[in-house]
């Protein structure tokens, strides 16, 4: 307990961006599986916190939210260690900004910062946002020179390093770029885009791929961020991978390995994958609901990927799908093995396993005997060799 009042003391001495960057990591960490004693106290803290301070501080209304909103659809709160070259996580943001300001562009960011000042306190916003968009050019510009040789990309991994301990900043850094250099271009692409797709047909696949076509022709680049804008739209996220399966010549995983737009299996993995950290926190927090929900949407995808692709065990996406439904399975067999065998549980419910799947048939072991989940795994991966 003292220790984690000595700890606190010292991060009050932070500045607020500072503090705020800190819970960005503290949740990153979260996320990501890696348990820390004490990290929820100071978690609650530091949100509490920015809380107090928001209306103050007007933290919503900043140059930097300014300099990142032409790609806030592209954002999401998962781990940042998914290879996925349509997101960026939003945890990145934080330290990629402390580094434009203070070792990319210090000057020009003082003068974009006291500009946008004046901007936002006048409630300027047409004039904010062009003196946003010209900053962001002035960026791209200087970042393609910065990372295009290799002395300029190690000096400025290791640059990131000293704001995130995230692997994947320079990754998500390059990223950015690419998204902001493309930005007038997936807007139109972006509002070319139905609302909501409830159902995603034949008929919508092939509109959205002549769109797709089209602005590979001149942004090749662009591409896994305008699959991640049409995932925006899905209301059952797994339907994207028909934009793969439907442009392959057989539903082989080799031949849907080899389309333009086989990211979107990758894609839906990683939503998977992020369910699975979600799940994981909805039951550490006695969420039951949440978790139930989450593994839904969890099986349902797993079935659409088994089922809708030939030969899926034996490919690299079937290799990480499987992990990942057995970590899943774990994390349901730890929750459910807390109540009495004879009670039940809402996770274990059939309904949930509707469509028999793996991780269905999993956590119906789990259900129904602890001890029998080692050797059913086993037995199952036997059965669907």
């Amino acid at each position: 307990m003292a220790q984690l009042d000595r700890l606190w003391d010292f991060i009050q001495r932070l500045t607020p961006l500072m503090r705020g960057s800190l819970l960005t990591e503290l949740e990153r960490l979260e996320l990501c599986g890696v348990d820390m004693p004490g990290s929820a106290d100071i978690q609650a803290k530091l949100r509490a916190e920015l809380r107090r301070e928001g209306p103050t501080q007007n933290r919503a209304a900043t140059p930097s939210r300014y300099f990142f909103a032409s790609i806030e659809s592209l954002l999401i709160d998962g781990a940042p260690e998914h290879a996925n070259s349509g997101r960026v996580p939003r945890g990145s943001l934080a330290p990629i900004w402390e580094w434009i300001i203070r070792d990319l562009l210090p000057t020009m960011a003082r003068d974009f910062n006291a500009q946008m000042k004046d901007l936002i306190a006048a409630d300027k916003q047409k004039e904010a946002n062009q003196a946003a968009a010209a900053f962001q050019t002035k960026v791209v510009k200087v970042l393609e020179s910065t990372l295009n040789s290799l002395e300029g990309a190690e000096q400025t991994r290791v640059k990131l390093a000293s704001y995130t301990a995230a692997r994947s900043a320079y990754d998500d850094l390059v990223k950015i770029m690419s998204a902001l250099r493309a930005r007038n271009a997936l807007a139109q692409f972006d509002a070319a885009l139905p609302e909501r797709i409830s159902t995603f047909d034949d008929g919508l696949v092939l509109k959205l791929t002549r769109l797709l076509h089209g602005l590979a022709k001149k942004n090749a680049d662009a591409v896994p961020f305008a699959l991640a804008l049409i995932a925006n739209r899905l209301k059952t996220p797994w339907q994207l991978i028909r934009l793969a399966t439907k442009a392959a010549p057989s539903k082989a995983a080799a031949d849907v390995a080899a389309t333009p737009y086989a990211i979107v299996v990758s894609m839906v993995i990683d939503r998977i994958d992020d369910n699975r950290a979600a799940l994981r926190i909805a039951l550490k927090n006695n969420r039951v609901l949440i978790a139930r929900d989450l593994l839904t949407e969890i099986y349902d995808a797993e079935y659409a990927l088994r089922v809708r692709i030939d030969q899926f065990e034996q490919s690299d996406w079937g290799g990480r799908l499987g992990a990942l439904m057995e970590a899943i399975a774990a994390l349901v067999e730890e929750e459910v093995s807390r109540f009495p065998a004879e009670v039940g549980h809402v996770l274990g419910s059939r309904r949930l396993r509707s469509h028999n799947s793996l991780g269905g048939r999993l956590t119906y072991l789990a259900w129904k005997g602890r001890d029998a989940v080692t050797d059913g795994v086993a037995q199952i991966k036997k059965l669907i060799a």
